[in-house]
């Protein structure tokens, strides 16, 4: 009776009893993994000798490029841990614009440690601690080997330049490149408050067609839109007075849809004699401003423009361009030093811009309208980049934005540490003798931390095709040496003074992206591997039809032993 008590028990309560679901891999283990797995794929692509990608999208779109973040950003990443590195060459990019693969192979390499360190035993949280420990003291590190720089020092700002475009398509060109961002970014910094640089007052327009030694920094603005001469009207007009208008010069729509009907042909030419009135009527007031070049926004309720308008434009010796995208209006006030203006009654001449020439240029396989001698440009920048195909032209856009984020960089924190894994080397070293120091768990993590960066001098050498043990123990032997600014040089495959090659980088690149990097890791580290949300509701569900079983005496007993079961059911 009671075994039978206790077989319906056990069948009122199926599913209650323990069952080992352990897995073969711990959830934390499968997290690492598969963020080591992204840090593998871009990790080829580190360096001046790194390889390119070429990544095919669903949609036919194919890029070609080294960048970590662009790479990464057009992955498909399913995995939630993996997703977190594609985040973190996100940060990267927004904080320092550069050092985007280095932030995702050095993530892989201390999580690689990590599990090592887990495998030993050590606490998740120990290990995390101790990396938060290691990264500020890495931090200080790189602080003490860190070369002022004075923005006065254009040879300075450019050889960071240099060194940002070495591992890019682009690198034969950084000679052109370089100079250019740097002239662009001293343009629109302003000495009162360097540190508000936005470089969305950098404005770049891409045109295919030519080299990119063709490419220019534009002394005033360039438009990518063709001037709308097909009634005649000027491409080319000196002593330029420009307006901005979010009007439109078209027969006005009414606000509900409606439909007109025409009976006969004198209302039919009422209708056309109103519309030329009301378009000639808003050109007029436009020209009694004095302004003679046009810049209309792109409208989407109704035709910004007519053919009718057009016509009268030209009549009135007006330069037309159209089809002004709405986020390029504040560039465009800011450049112009004009306002833009919401209706044709404000058309005044103090909301104009001046220069002296704007003309409609060939360029490429297109045409350009350029703006040149504006009597009050603000602090904004244009730069026309040129390449032989889509391809080049995208990769030149995403080097020229690297370098100018480089040179924001060494805005906001005016300091430049040497390139060739020089720097982690040496915090590699430091950290090494600082964890002598320690004692218990924090000295065995600090010292995988340290080892963990000898990862970037590894994959350098590697990529560059040298003998990576060989060269990163030359490494270790310079800096114990007293050589903290030893590092690889890849073009002589040997280890010298970066100083002296003048291979510089911010100090902002290299420390945020330890930083960043450490705080991946910690997440990781501290995600729990199994939570068994319904356990509770398990238990006292199981209760429930325990009391209510077949057996007065089994029921309990089958319940309260399923519940006991249920105690023991491993939790990771």
């Amino acid at each position: 009776m009671v075994a039978e008590g206790a077989a319906g028990g056990a069948r009122a309560i199926k599913g209650e009893t323990f069952r080992d679901t352990t897995k073969k891999k711990d959830v934390r283990e499968a997290n690492i993994e598969a963020a080591k797995a992204v840090a593998h794929a871009v990790r080829t692509s580190l360096g001046p000798r790194g390889m390119d990608k070429m990544v095919a999208a669903a949609n036919g779109e194919v890029i070609i490029t080294n960048d970590g973040a662009t790479i990464l950003n057009k992955m498909t990443v399913t995995h939630p841990a993996a997703k977190m590195l594609v985040e973190l060459a996100k940060s990267q990019d927004v904080v320092a614009g550069d050092g985007t693969t280095s932030v995702v192979v050095i993530c892989g390499a201390l999580l690689k440690k990590a599990q090592e360190l887990l495998e030993k035993g050590i606490h998740p949280t120990v290990i995390s601690d101790s990396f938060n420990l290691a990264a500020n003291k890495a931090c200080e590190v790189l602080e003490s080997v860190a070369i002022p720089v004075n923005l006065e020092d254009k040879e300075s700002l450019i050889r960071a330049a240099n060194t940002s475009l070495s591992s890019k398509v682009v690198s034969q060109h950084s000679s052109l490149m370089s100079p250019m961002a740097v002239e662009a970014v001293l343009r629109v910094i302003d000495p009162a408050a360097p540190q508000l640089l936005d470089l969305r007052d950098i404005r770049v327009v891409c045109k295919v067609g030519g080299t990119i030694d063709d490419s220019e920094l534009v002394n005033g603005c360039v438009f990518d839109q063709k001037a709308a001469k097909a009634a005649g009207g000027p491409t080319r007009v000196e002593k330029a007075r420009i307006g901005l208008i979010q009007f439109q010069i078209s027969p006005p729509k009414s606000d509900i849809e409606n439909s007109v009907v025409v009976s006969d042909y004198a209302q039919m030419d009422r209708v056309y004699k109103e519309e030329r009135n009301h378009i000639l009527g808003i050109v007029k007031k436009i020209k009694a401003s004095g302004c003679n070049v046009l810049l209309i926004q792109k409208s989407i309720l109704r035709d910004a423009v007519t053919d009718l308008s057009l016509h009268y434009l030209a009549k009135a010796k007006i330069m037309v361009v159209r089809d002004v995208e709405r986020e390029d209006v504040e560039f465009i006030s800011k450049t112009l030093g004009c306002l833009p203006i919401a209706h044709v009654d404000h058309m005044r001449p103090e909301k104009l811009g001046a220069a002296d020439l704007v003309e409609e240029v060939e360029c490429g396989k297109g045409k350009v309208v350029r703006v040149t001698g504006i009597a009050a440009q603000g602090r904004t920048a244009s730069v026309l980049l040129r390449g032989s195909n889509k391809l080049v032209l995208e990769e030149a856009e995403r080097s020229l934005h690297d370098a100018l984020c480089v040179i924001r960089c060494l805005v906001q924190k005016r300091f430049l540490i040497t390139g060739g894994a020089s720097p982690e080397v040496e915090v590699t070293h430091q950290l090494s003798k600082w964890a002598k120091t320690l004692t218990g768990m924090e000295s065995y993590c600090v010292r995988g931390y340290a080892e963990a960066l000898e990862v970037v001098p590894y994959t350098l050498a590697e990529n560059a095709g040298l003998d990576p043990i060989a060269i990163v123990t030359e490494l270790r032997n310079r800096h114990a040496g007293g050589a903290p600014y030893a590092g690889i040089n890849v073009k002589k495959g040997t280890v010298t003074d970066m100083r002296e090659e003048q291979v510089v980088q911010p100090l902002l690149v290299t420390s945020s992206a330890l930083t960043l990097a450490t705080e991946c890791v910690r997440m990781i580290l501290k995600v729990r591997p199994a939570a068994a949300l319904r356990r509770a509701r398990r238990r006292a569900a199981g209760r429930a039809r325990g009391r209510a079983g077949a057996g007065a005496d089994a029921g309990p007993a089958a319940g309260s032993r399923a519940a006991q079961i249920d105690d023991i059911v491993p939790v990771r």
